[in-house]
């Protein structure tokens, strides 16, 4: 196959160039690796560019993804101050809502154990929620709030994000999609071929979201990750009318939950220009592009419910996307058990633009020999192996 340019080696090739892919080019480029980004379609044109741009804390149960989340959020910081435009970072905080006894007990249980973990995690009961969020459903009776949660237009810190990993020499080809994995005769990955022709590597990144376990498949190597559907409704711009990222306690549960069949609950909250986000539902269905209606109205009703004062507010626009889905809702990060060279970087579901950049340093730090900053025992792939002996 043809050379993709005069300079076709490269240190590492990451597949995918969305915020995880992004992350990884940039961590690697820091550590003096050449890195080249191998993009099928567009940057930013998969999972990203359909993302809402969460980065937060408040959803997650103590343990290593909760664990992975506080160290992304500090990072996140840190890139807002490197960023040479504006990406719409915002720590604009979530507030989490019960409508009910039990559910304000268990809500509050769990803000007490993300507490111990390192969460800044406020009770509110419902004078402070007024306060808080004045246009709130008058049968909310509790809620905790998390000043630690962020929102940032996936997007554009995406494309931030590769544009200083190409400061740093790193390449980025879009539309080039990743046709064949070779691998030397010890089993080594040696060379990616690509529509645009062929680079020689021994490290490959697979952060290729739900696309993953096709990549994976390339190089003779093995992730579970299956696309899981949502869809996101964009208001017309109003005055401000939700001033945090709002969700119901409910919403903790459809994160977790494994089942194929559809599940919704309302996550609000208003952007820099005015319109109101409403997210998200969840549902496996493979890569079907086609429009559920009586989904958009279920998610519809429930953010109503949420905010009555959003049922005049027409709808501009609906997108959709699919989530890079693993069994047991962890990302997957660390090499391949099967192929030398071959690291693993998805399968984050609804959390990757969060957790990107927490990811792309502890892929680095694995390629680089360095001491990770947590450990990867939970998320290392070898785990579908354990589970399947």
């Amino acid at each position: 196959m043809p050379e993709l340019d005069a300079d076709a080696d490269a240190d590492a090739v990451v597949v995918g160039a969305g915020i995880v892919g992004a992350c990884c080019a940039l961590e690697l480029a820091r550590r003096g690796l050449s890195v080249l980004v191998a993009e099928r379609g567009a940057v930013v044109a998969g999972t990203t560019g359909a993302g809402e741009g969460n980065i937060l804390v408040s959803d997650k149960v103590p343990g290593p993804e909760l664990d992975l989340a506080l160290l992304a959020d500090r990072l996140w910081r840190q890139l807002g101050d490197e960023f040479d435009r504006d990406v719409e970072l915002e720590a604009k905080g979530g507030v989490v809502v019960s409508r009910t006894e039990a559910g304000t007990a268990a809500l509050f249980a769990l803000a007490a154990a993300q507490a111990d973990a390192g969460v800044i995690a406020n009770r509110l009961d419902r004078a402070a929620l007024a306060d808080s969020e004045p246009h709130l459903a008058d049968d909310v009776l509790a809620g905790v709030s998390y000043p630690q949660d962020q929102q940032v237009q996936p997007m554009l810190a995406a494309a931030a994000i590769l544009r200083c990993a190409r400061a740093l020499g790193a390449r980025v080809r879009p539309h080039t999609e990743v046709v064949g994995v070779e691998r030397s005769g010890e089993g080594a990955v040696r060379a990616v071929h690509t529509s645009a022709g062929s680079v020689r590597t021994r490290l490959v990144v697979n952060a290729a979201g739900p696309w993953a376990g096709d990549v994976a498949a390339l190089a003779g190597g093995f992730v579970p990750i299956s696309p899981r559907r949502g869809f996101i409704l964009v208001t017309a711009p109003a005055p401000a009318l939700v001033r945090h990222k709002v969700y119901d306690a409910d919403y903790v549960t459809d994160v977790a939950a494994s089942s194929a069949s559809l599940q919704s609950s309302a996550v609000v909250e208003g952007t820099r220009s005015g319109t109101v986000l409403i997210g998200a539902t969840r549902e496996i269905v493979g890569f079907d592009r086609s429009w559920d209606i009586a989904a958009l109205r279920r998610l519809a009703r429930q953010a109503v419910s949420l905010f009555p004062v959003l049922a005049g507010l027409p709808v501009i626009r609906v997108y959709r996307g699919f989530r890079p889905y693993s069994p047991d809702h962890l990302p997957v990060i660390g090499p391949d058990p099967r192929v030398s060279g071959l690291v693993h970087a998805c399968g984050h579901e609804g959390a990757g633009i969060g957790l990107a950049p927490a990811t792309g340093r502890l892929v680095a730090q694995l390629v680089a020999g360095e001491r990770p900053d947590l450990p990867l025992g939970s998320f290392a792939p070898d785990r579908f192996c354990r589970a399947a002996s």
